[in-house]
């Protein structure tokens, strides 16, 4: 089974502006962001990560950047986990985006949304090149790996809509704060969502395990019951 951390980009100057930054060249971290990343860098430092890959925008490589220190790693950037391609949205205040008819397609039926203009794109488009990505990362890397995905919020939500087996239209249900992590296991079966938005406390649990000789269940079995929770 293989381990993705998936971790939103810091807070932006177009985030605390009510901007939507899109692909928009040049959006940087603002203090607070800067800040945020520095702080789950070092939260997940024990975390043995076989590899960082990143969105090629500015704000996902600067919050990488901090999960990079003090590891033996190269950053790594797939397209496929950039930002949703907003078309003639990018840029524009929030505020006026609500105003727009197509502002409802995205909150109640958002794999039919196109956003117009040169180089939109459909959420349902984003949300199958983020999975792809995920998917082809996780055969690459291996059985046993624990890597790290960071990328941006609607990118996030859905790739959690697909590991959680939910229609893109319910994605909007979920939540993706700047700096979070979200934690997928995939197995041959199906995927387990072990965190979602998590923006703090103890990670020893993603630390993986001595593999045993012998299993009373597969991976991919889910436990009945629930069970006692990560083993510290």
């Amino acid at each position: 089974m293989t381990t993705v951390i998936l971790l939103r980009h810091g807070r932006t100057t177009a985030n605390a502006g009510g901007l939507l930054a899109g692909w928009t060249p040049g959006v940087e971290l603002d203090e607070t962001g800067r800040a945020q990343a520095q702080a789950v860098g070092q939260r997940l430092a024990p975390v043995p990560l076989v590899a960082v890959v990143s969105s090629p925008l500015e704000r996902c490589r600067q919050t990488a950047a901090a999960v990079l220190e003090g590891r033996e790693l190269e950053l790594a950037t797939d397209e496929r986990l950039g930002e949703a391609r907003y078309g003639d949205w990018t840029g524009r205040p929030l505020k006026e985006l609500t105003r727009e008819p197509l502002w409802k397609v995205v909150q109640a039926h958002p794999s039919a949304a196109v956003f117009p203009g040169d180089g939109g794109e459909g959420l349902a488009q984003t949300q199958a090149r983020a999975v792809a990505a995920v998917r082809e990362w996780n055969a690459a890397l291996g059985p046993d790996a624990v890597w790290l995905a960071c990328s941006h919020g609607d990118v996030i939500k859905a790739v959690l809509a697909d590991a959680l087996g939910l229609h893109l239209d319910q994605f909007q249900r979920i939540v993706v704060d700047p700096a979070s992590i979200s934690v997928v296991t995939y197995t041959e079966t199906r995927p387990f969502v072990v965190r979602m938005n998590d923006t703090g406390g103890d990670v020893t649990a993603l630390v993986p395990p001595k593999r045993k000789r012998r299993r009373r269940r597969t991976d991919s079995d889910a436990v009945v019951g629930g069970g006692a929770g990560a083993t510290v």
